[in-house]
């Protein structure tokens, strides 16, 4: 079996829980409220905004021998940079205050699990980044595009309160494709290990992050 579909396979318990948030469903069928989208967007921005850091401190944390993962990154980090700002974007254009969540804090769910990243980083493996790969691209892969439509229809918003979830459905197919190939190039049974971990913590995380959405709209 190759290392991604092992990956899969051993994620999906995690996987599973995720997709059960309440929140989704909601999305799915175009019952959120605008308060709900743009606290989900604050917190999007609380973790993309990490994105670009993380993998530079990976590819600075990598061996020579890890030259092959390094080229990935600077792929990565070439798609990645910026996106932050096409969130706040999507706030400004959904009437929020894109400046008081770019000064904000994210909740804890999200501030846990970029800790976690940055520890895993520099004290554990660093190859354990790509565990959040597989899950914010995946996740993305699956419902962002869904979400987005339905959203639109739901809620009455203009296209461009939708950059962020729109551009990423698309845009992570293709990286999901070439995240596939990389993780098949993965042998090292230590490598292997810390991004299983790294994902199934990243699930846990942003899934409670996903089920305190419900709960806020709830209440």
């Amino acid at each position: 079996m190759s290392f991604y579909h092992l990956l899969q396979q051993a994620t999906a318990p995690d996987r599973e829980h995720l997709f059960k948030a309440p929140i989704i469903e909601a999305c799915r069928k175009g019952e959120i409220s605008r308060d709900t989208y743009l606290l989900f967007l604050s917190q999007a921005f609380y973790h993309v905004r990490h994105t670009v850091p993380l993998l530079m401190a990976t590819g600075g944390k990598l061996g020579q021998e890890y030259e092959w993962v390094r080229g990935a990154i600077a792929e990565y980090i070439d798609e990645e940079y910026g996106h932050q700002e096409w969130i706040l974007n999507d706030i400004r254009a959904c009437g929020g205050d894109a400046e008081a969540v770019r000064h904000g804090q994210p909740g804890l769910p999200i501030e846990l699990m970029v800790a976690f990243l940055y520890d895993q980083i520099q004290r554990g493996n660093p190859m354990g980044f790509f565990g959040m790969v597989q899950v914010l691209e995946g996740t993305s892969v699956a419902i962002a595009l869904t979400v987005a439509d339905q959203l639109k229809k739901g809620l009455g918003l203009p296209p461009q309160a939708m950059s962020y979830l729109s551009s990423h459905g698309a845009l992570d197919q293709e990286h999901l494709k070439f995240f596939e190939s990389l993780m098949d190039r993965v042998e090292n049974p230590a490598d292997q290990a810390a991004i299983i971990h790294s994902a199934k913590v990243v699930y846990r995380l942003y899934a409670d992050m996903l089920y305190q959405l419900t709960e806020t709209q709830a209440s």
